[in-house]
Order: C-alpha cells, then structure tokens, then sequence
C-alpha cells in the first residue's frame, strides 16, 4: 500500500511538472507569434517607402491600411499602429493570434485529464490494490497449513475468480488431508491386525521346530507331522505377508476421471500450443502426423494430462533431435503414440516402467519422482484405455490406447 502511495504522488507530481512545462512553453510561442504583426508592418513601411504602393497579400497578419489623408488616423475598432513611410503617417491594423485562447484550451484538457488520472489511481486502489491487500496472507497460511484463514469474498471482476479458485484449492487441500489421515489410519489398523495374526503360526511354528530339536518326537510319522505343520503355518505368514505387502504398494494416490465424449482434434490442438513453440526454442523437431479427426470416450483434461506427461518424458529421456505424434484405428479405438528419438532405456525394464517410483537406468542425470508412466497407466485404465510402452530402432514409444465413442 505504501509503495502505491508512493507511486501516486511521482505520477501526480510529474503530471503538475509537465503541465507548468506546457504552460511556459505555449507561453512563449505566444509571445513569439503575437510579435509578428510588427515584422509586417516594418517590412510594409519599407515597401511604401521604396515603391510608394503596397500588396496586402503579402501581409497575412495586417487586415488593413489607412493614410493621414483618409481622415480619422487614430479612430478605428481593430487593433493598429502608426508608422512613417516616406514622411507620411499610415495606420496599420493587424489581427492578434487567440494564443491566449489556445493556453486556456490546452488546460482545460489537462485539468480533465488530472481529474481522470485521480479517478483512475483511486479505482485501482479500491478495487485492485486493497483486495489485493487483503489475500497478501492467505498463500502463506495455507503453505503453513492453516487452511481455516478467512479468504474475504470479493465482488470484484478483478478478484472474485481468484478467491473463488483459492477457496476450491483450501477445500481440496483440506479434502486431500483428510483422505490421507484416513489412509494412513486404516493401513495402521492393518498392519496392527496383521502383525498380531502373524504371532499365532508364528508360536506354532517355535514350538513344533523345539520340539524336533529336542527330538521329542520318537516316532517318524510323528515328526512328519509336525513338519507338515510348520509348513502349513509358515504358509499362513506368508499370505500374511502378501496381504502387508498388497496393503503397502494399494494406490498412494487419489485419482478422479469424469467420463465424457472430446474431440481429438480439440486434445491435440492444446498439445500443439503447449509445447510447438518451446520445442521449436530447443531446436526439437516436433511432428503431429495427420490423423482422421474422430470422438473419444474419455476426460478430456485427463488425457491430455496424459500425453503431456508423455511428452514431458520425450523432452527429459530423449536426445532432443525429434519427437513425434502417430495415430491410428483399431477395434474401436484410436491409437495414440509418441515417439522420441535417443531412447537409452533397456529393453528389459519395459514391464516395470509403469510401476510407481520405478525410475529406469536412463534416469540418472534427470531429476524426477518416478510417477509419470504410473500415472498415465492409472488414468487411462480409468478412462477404460490402456497404455504400453515398446523400443522400436532406439526410438521409445508410448501408445495410449482410447476408446471412441
């Protein structure tokens, strides 16, 4: 706000400054233009002088000439003056230039203009830097995780989106929250359940293995027996170690797709715009190849959720020499794959690229997460697509695979 007054008074204060500089300059020109009817007039008394006639036309500024002779040498409505030529008095008058007029002119435009500069600089810091003012805070409480910081509603055309967009990021992330504590809760409780399921083979098995240790066990059928059983409880822990196993790799993410129809054209369209002019930057060749414009079955902004992660992968794994965009048809659905050339990637890593945190032997000098292809495979199988991934003359390509509708 003080940084707002501040500009204000150098806006204003330049302003008036300009202003005065105007004034004195138009001033002068006045001054300047109004001295000229006395040119005219020496220059006609010389003329009178040398020729004993003269040509008003060549006099812009004198309307008019009237000798002693004419009578009434000094009686005259217009403005004059008197001059000598070859001994005779002359009265000359001129018109006066409206400089004065123009002066007045010029300020009562610049005084409607100040008044619509004041106008302006008190709209914005009613309607845009006061608002402002007053969501300064919100990001720095929501990032501390404050999510009960009041977010004023705002009228204004300027601000009323954005807090209506930051409430739904506070709802969101307060909804994100509590289906991690959730989580977090029930994979507890599991894992309490299971541990102590685990304990009741896990007694049997000690028991019968100090039992057969101890050669308690005379009788051969009954040694059998009692190994028999170890197996069968150790086979227990097992699928209780599956089970914590399952439990521990379940989705860590929430995802929602909306089902709906989109045009292909409409996906790829978003695709080019994004990303043609940053690649061109590069020095990347990127290529869509034509395809036949048809209606998918899926979430639109998931799908090209999808192919950006997919192009994301192209611009970090690839040489940068080219990426490109192939289509084609196939039992209903449309083919959607993205190329890239200098693919490192070993063939053998192909089936776990699509598992979450995997992050292939080409990943080492490029910062990531591991979750792109994972994504993809999820919100495609949502949308009832697939994905597949394949090396193709150290080409990588990605197909996903969308239902039409």
């Amino acid at each position: 706000m003080n940084a707002f007054r501040r500009l204000c008074i150098a806006v204003i204060t330049v302003f008036l400054l300009l202003t005065v500089f105007l004034n004195l300059f138009l001033m002068g020109a006045k001054d300047r233009n109004e001295g000229i009817y006395r040119v005219e007039a020496k220059r006609l008394a010389d003329e009178i002088a040398e020729t004993g006639k003269y040509d008003l036309k060549n006099y812009p500024h004198i309307t008019g000439v009237a000798g002693a002779d004419d009578g009434g040498l000094y009686t005259s409505d217009e403005h004059y003056l008197i001059i000598e030529a070859s001994g005779t008095l002359y009265r000359v008058e001129y018109t006066v230039g409206n400089g004065q007029h123009g002066i007045v002119a010029v300020n009562c435009v610049l005084g409607v203009l100040f008044l619509l500069l004041i106008g302006l600089l008190y709209y914005i810091r009613r309607y845009i830097i006061v608002p402002f003012g007053r969501l300064n805070d919100v990001p720095k409480e929501l990032a501390r995780g404050n999510l009960a910081v009041p977010i004023p509603e705002e009228k204004s055309r300027f601000f009323g989106r954005f807090t209506w967009g930051v409430n739904l990021l506070r709802e969101s992330i307060e909804e994100s929250r509590k289906k991690e504590i959730t989580m977090q809760r029930d994979k507890k409780l599991l894992l309490l359940s299971l541990s102590h399921d685990i304990k009741t083979p896990l007694s049997a098995i000690k028991l019968n293995a100090k039992a057969l240790s101890k050669g308690l066990y005379k009788d051969e059928e009954k040694r059998r027996a009692a190994a028999l059983r170890i197996n069968t409880r150790a086979d227990e822990i097992e699928r209780f170690v599956n089970e914590i196993t399952k439990a521990a790799s379940e989705d860590f993410m929430s995802f929602e797709v909306t089902h709906g129809e989109a045009f292909l054209s409409d996906i790829i369209t978003r695709i080019e715009a994004r990303y043609a002019p940053q690649l061109a930057m590069t020095g990347t060749e990127f290529v869509i190849q034509k395809y036949d414009n048809c209606i998918l079955s899926c979430d639109s902004d998931r799908l090209a959720e999808c192919l950006q992660n997919l192009i994301e992968n192209a611009i970090k794994y690839g040489d940068g020499r080219r990426i490109e965009i192939n289509f084609d048809q196939m039992d209903g659905c449309e083919l959607i794959t993205v190329f890239n050339t200098g693919c490192t990637l070993e063939a053998k890593e192909l089936p776990q690229i699509f598992e979450s945190f995997h992050r292939g032997n080409n990943a080492d000098r490029v910062s990531g997460n591991g979750l792109g292809l994972f994504i993809c495979k999820r919100l495609m199988s949502l949308m009832g697509g697939e994905v597949y991934a394949d090396i193709r003359d150290e080409c990588f390509c990605i197909t996903l695979v969308v239902k039409m509708a």
